[in-house]
């Protein structure tokens, strides 16, 4: 069955540290740039970080410095610090169409196959 998982998500006060997880099953993320989505009830999804195969990361205006992308292995991570309230959202992993991401990389469709999402909540 392909599939992709994220891990990680829950309750945590504003100021805080979550860290997300993303690892897939029946594909691989091997040659391929990973990008974290979220979206909140009546938003857009919105392009929050991506992370190229080769290394590159980029990341949306909102998330800039206090966010991190990183690879270990077959998994890829989303450390969230300085957390908001809103950044209260559900948080999708998606496996880039290729090795890069490109410049369109906040676009949902430059992604081929999507998690279900794990939720996160931060309170104030």
């Amino acid at each position: 069955q392909v599939q992709v998982v994220e891990s990680g998500g829950g309750l945590v006060q504003a100021g805080g540290s979550l860290r997300l997880s993303c690892t897939a099953s029946g594909l691989t993320f091997n040659s391929h740039g990973v990008g974290w989505f979220r979206q909140a009830p009546g938003k857009e999804r919105e392009g929050v970080s991506c992370i190229s195969w080769t290394g590159p990361t980029y990341y949306g205006d909102s998330v800039k410095g206090r966010f991190i992308i990183s690879r270990d292995g077959a998994t890829v991570h989303l450390r969230m610090n300085s957390l908001k309230p809103e950044d209260t959202a559900t948080y999708y992993c998606a496996r880039a169409f290729g090795m890069t991401c490109s410049g369109s990389w906040s676009q949902p469709n430059q992604y081929d196959y999507w998690g279900q999402g794990t939720q996160v909540t931060i309170s104030s």
